[in-house]
C-alpha cells in the first residue's frame, strides 16, 4: 500500500477501539450486556476493504456466536446496509472453511450484528434502523424480500444517548473530544488549532488522557484527515462529480476513478484547507 493510502487506513475511532477491553466495554454499552471475558473477543477487522479511501472500522467475533461489525460515520450514509453486506461476505470468507460449503452437513456460523456510530453535525435521532430492502428498486408486481440486512445507527454526539455514554467512558471521552474540537472550530479557530486545543483539553481534564498522551499527534493528524476528507467528498457531490464517476464505471474506466481518488487523497495528505480543497477540486483533476 502506498504512503498516501496508508494515511487513510486507520481513524481515531479504529485506533481507540482496536483494544479488546475497550471494545468489550463499547459492545456492552450499546447492547446493555455484561460480557466480562475479553479473551472471548477475536478482532478480525478487514485490513484491505477500501471504500472511497476508507476501510472497515472494526469487526470482531464474540464468544464464537456473534460476528459484530461497527462503523463510525460523521455523515449519514443510507447505503450502509449494502456496504456492510459486502463486508460481512468478506469476513465470512475469512472465518469459515470454504470446503464446508459443499458439505451435506448444515453449517453453524456466527450471527451478524451491524452497528453504525454517528458523530456528524446534522440532526439525527438517538437511534435508527437502516434496511437493505429500502434500497431495492420498486417493482409493482414483485414485493418479495429475499435478502435483508438491518443496521442500527446510534447518534453518539454528546448528550444524545446518555445511557450509552454512562456505560462506556471511552465512547463518552471520544464524543467529548470530537465535540470540543468542533466547538473550537465553530468559535472561529483554525481547524488545526481547534483539534490541538481539544486534545490538550481532554488530557488536562483526564478524558482519554492515557490514550491521548500516547497517540496525541497521531490523533490530531487523523482527525484533520478525516474531516478534510469529508469536506472533499461533500464538494464532489455538490459539483456533481459522482455522476461522472458512475458514467466512468459503466464504461469500465476503473483506473480513472482510482486515479481521481488518489489525487484527492494526495491533496489531503498535503494538509490543504477546506477552502483550498474546494478551489482545487472545482478546477478538476490533472490530466
Amino acid at each position: 500500500m502506498d504512503d498516501v493510502n496508508r494515511k487513510y487506513k486507520d481513524s481515531v475511532f479504529t485506533l481507540l477501539f482496536n483494544d479488546k477491553e475497550r471494545l468489550l466495554e463499547l459492545y456492552n454499552a450499546i447492547n446493555g450486556t455484561n460480557f466480562t471475558d475479553k479473551d472471548g473477543i477475536e478482532i478480525n477487522t478487514l485490513q484491505n476493504a477500501l471504500f472511497m479511501g476508507r476501510v472497515n472500522d472494526i469487526s470482531f467475533i464474540l464468544d464464537n456466536v456473534l460476528v459484530v461489525l461497527i462503523e463510525h460515520q460523521s455523515t449519514i450514509n443510507p447505503n450502509m446496509p449494502l456496504r456492510l453486506l459486502l463486508y460481512i461476505a468478506r469476513i465470512y470468507e475469512k472465518i469459515i472453511d470454504n470446503k464446508q460449503l459443499y458439505s451435506t452437513r448444515k453449517m453453524n456460523i456466527p450471527r451478524p450484528v451491524f452497528i453504525v456510530l454517528y458523530t456528524g453535525k446534522e440532526d439525527f435521532p438517538a437511534s435508527k434502523v437502516l434496511r437493505l430492502s429500502d434500497l431495492f428498486k420498486e417493482i409493482g408486481w414483485y414485493d418479495k424480500i429475499a435478502l435483508e440486512v438491518e443496521v442500527t445507527v446510534y447518534n453518539i454526539n454528546k448528550g444524545i444517548n446518555p445511557e450509552i455514554e454512562a456505560r462506556s467512558p471511552t465512547l463518552s471521552g471520544y464524543a467529548e473530544l470530537v465535540n470540543n474540537a468542533r466547538g473550537n472550530e465553530a468559535a472561529g479557530l483554525d481547524r488545526n488549532k481547534a483539534v490541538k486545543l481539544a486534545v490538550d483539553f481532554c488530557i488536562e481534564h483526564g478524558i482519554l488522557a492515557g490514550f491521548l498522551k500516547e497517540h496525541g499527534s497521531e490523533v490530531e493528524n487523523m482527525l484533520l484527515t478525516e474531516w478534510n476528507w469529508d469536506d472533499a467528498l461533500q464538494v464532489r457531490w455538490e459539483e456533481g462529480w459522482e455522476k461522472g464517476i458512475e458514467k466512468g464505471i459503466e464504461k469500465g474506466i476503473e483506473k480513472g476513478v482510482e486515479k481521481e481518488r488518489n489525487w484527492i487523497m494526495s491533496l489531503l495528505a498535503q494538509g490543504k484547507s477546506a477552502d483550498e480543497l474546494k478551489r482545487i477540486i472545482e478546477s478538476g483533476p490533472p490530466l
